[in-house]
């Protein structure tokens, strides 16, 4: 691969995924509405943030590791015995692409586990607030006078 093509590359992937760098930022002042940036975040942000992960992040990644697939495993068999004697880069690739392997999973795993939580925080906060609501009336001394 030429200098030039692995440059072009990056620079697509680098704007392909710009938009998805910036849900991990703070929100600016003009975004969040106030003054101040703040950490804030409506349904619509949070439907937007699991919709990133499903459709840009995971295929993303599912694609990438396929990519890697193919290509490891013709420079494994490239490398490996013919005649009864291959090169040492042959199992050392077949040991780094498992690892790899084993990464790309528990990315994957990560992020359905972040595009569930995103969908169920609205959920969450309303039980955690109906909980609060349930315990301050019990607890109450006003309601005993």
């Amino acid at each position: 691969m030429a200098w030039d093509e692995w440059e072009q590359i990056k620079a697509e992937v680098t704007d392909r995924h710009a938009d998805q760098m910036r849900l991990s930022q703070l929100a600016s002042a003009g975004e969040s509405g106030g003054t101040t940036p703040d950490l804030c975040s409506s349904p619509a942000k949070k439907a937007a943030a699991v919709k990133a992960i499903d459709k840009d992040l995971e295929l993303g990644v599912e694609r990438g590791g396929k990519h890697a697939d193919e290509s490891v495993n013709a420079a494994v068999k490239e490398f490996g015995a013919r005649d009864g004697y291959g090169w040492d880069t042959s199992s050392a690739l077949k040991k780094a692409h498992e690892t790899w392997g084993k990464q790309v999973k528990m990315l994957l795993g990560r992020l359905a586990s972040e595009k569930e939580a995103l969908s169920r925080t609205g959920i969450d906060f309303q039980r955690n607030e109906l909980d609060i609501a349930a315990r301050m009336r019990r607890q109450s001394r006003i309601d005993s006078c």
